[in-house]
């Protein structure tokens, strides 16, 4: 089954390397990204908390409704150090990722939600006759997550949550294989997961969130088709066990208009430790290996309340990457650490519609390759996110 409609319909352009570790998006708001997702897990202040830590639904006044879309423009450029060497141009470029949400109360002290989101994706694009085409030339994954939840008052001090994730994946992987052909792998899932969270107000300045989203294993199906010998075209499939990630996040109120916010999150790149595509026979076609690592995203971000209608945000942070060395790093993810520096702006424009405005510059790490390819990957990226939420 293809959901290929669907994610047209929706607008679903999925960022050329993804923003966070690996291949994992963190762009599900715009408020947020304002504060580089700073204190992700407590602040709670809108339904797209749905994604960062469900118990923060019952924070929320009433109905409520945030649609959010990010303009992510890469630059990821290959270099060997030979000026005559075909690097493959800029295998970045612009792309559009938008999120929804919807919360509302079912009683006093339960709320359901539903949220539509991008929890991951991946593009690399490079000129088709460049020194690496054997390894890639195009690289895509696309997912959408549908992910409907509750979250439950205990008292005035503790909310919990839960949710469940229907995530379909979609991907496309090329690569040269002799003149003038071309190695296509196509295919596609859905997989299944969980969501939980719990939110502690300590007092009316502070809170604390804990939150998890759980592994995702998905089974892609799909098709092997070379461009040069259809006698060798047929089914394949590959396995792929998307990451756990935990957050723990702080908010606290300094004064009237200051507020800090701190968050750490840990992803279990781990389960991503091979790449390995299966004909239909059962005969491996191509295995790569990855041996990705655990990371850990550090960031702080401070709110200041400039007027009643109008609230600044920035925010710096650290992501770490999860290829462990130049060995490892491939053409179709050259991922590594990247330092987040972030600024938005929130504004209220009545009692029920609200606007917010984010930019964020990413420092992306010069990332060194030595598999099947050798030189050196310079990397930037640039975020501008905007945000509607409308209480009913």
């Amino acid at each position: 089954m293809s959901l290929r409609p669907l994610t047209v319909s929706l607008g679903l352009a999925i960022a050329t390397a993804a923003q966070a570790s690996g291949f994992s998006l963190i762009e599900s708001n715009a408020d947020g990204q304002g504060s580089a997702y700073a204190g992700s897990a407590a602040v709670a202040e809108n339904a797209s908390t749905l994604f960062f830590n469900p118990a923060g639904m019952t924070r929320l006044p009433g109905r409520q409704l945030v649609a959010s879309l990010h303009a992510i423009d890469v630059s990821v450029r290959f270099n060997d150090g030979n000026a005559a060497t075909a690097d493959g141009g800029d295998a970045g470029g612009l792309s559009l990722v938008p999120n929804l949400y919807y919360a509302m109360p079912i009683t006093a002290s339960l709320w359901f939600g539903l949220g539509i989101n991008v929890p991951f994706g991946l593009k690399t694009e490079y000129d088709p006759n460049w020194v690496g085409k054997v390894q890639g030339i195009k690289s895509e994954m696309k997912t959408v997550n549908i992910n409907p939840a509750v979250a439950w008052r205990l008292n005035d001090k503790l909310s919990l949550g839960l949710g469940l994730n229907a995530m379909y994946i979609e991907a496309e992987l090329t690569s040269f294989v002799g003149a003038p052909g071309t190695l296509t792998i196509r295919g596609d899932d859905w997989g299944y997961g969980y969501n939980a969270g719990l939110l502690y107000e300590v007092d009316g300045n502070t809170r604390l969130g804990l939150s998890y989203r759980s592994r995702v294993k998905q089974h892609l199906t799909g098709d092997i088709t070379f461009s040069n010998m259809p006698t060798l075209n047929s089914g394949g499939s590959a396995d792929i066990r998307l990451p756990d990630t935990w957050t723990l996040s702080l908010y606290h109120r300094l004064s009237p208009r200051w507020a800090l916010l701190a968050d750490i999150a840990r992803t279990g790149w781990s389960s991503f430790q091979e790449l390995r595509v299966v004909r239909a026979n059962g005969i491996t076609l191509a295995a790569t290996p990855e041996n990705w690592k655990d990371t850990t995203r550090y960031s702080l971000g401070l709110h200041y309340q400039l007027a009643a209608t109008t609230r600044l945000r920035m925010g710096v942070g650290y992501d770490e990457t999860p290829v462990p060395d130049a060995q490892h790093r491939t053409v179709r993810i050259p991922d590594n650490d990247r330092l987040w520096l972030a600024a938005g702006v929130g504004l209220r424009l009545n009692d029920h519609d609200s606007l917010d405005f984010a930019l964020s510059h990413l420092f992306v790490k010069d990332a060194p390759i030595a598999n099947g390819v050798t030189g050196t990957y310079k990397s930037r990226v640039d975020i501008l996110g905007l945000q509607y939420t409308h209480t009913f």
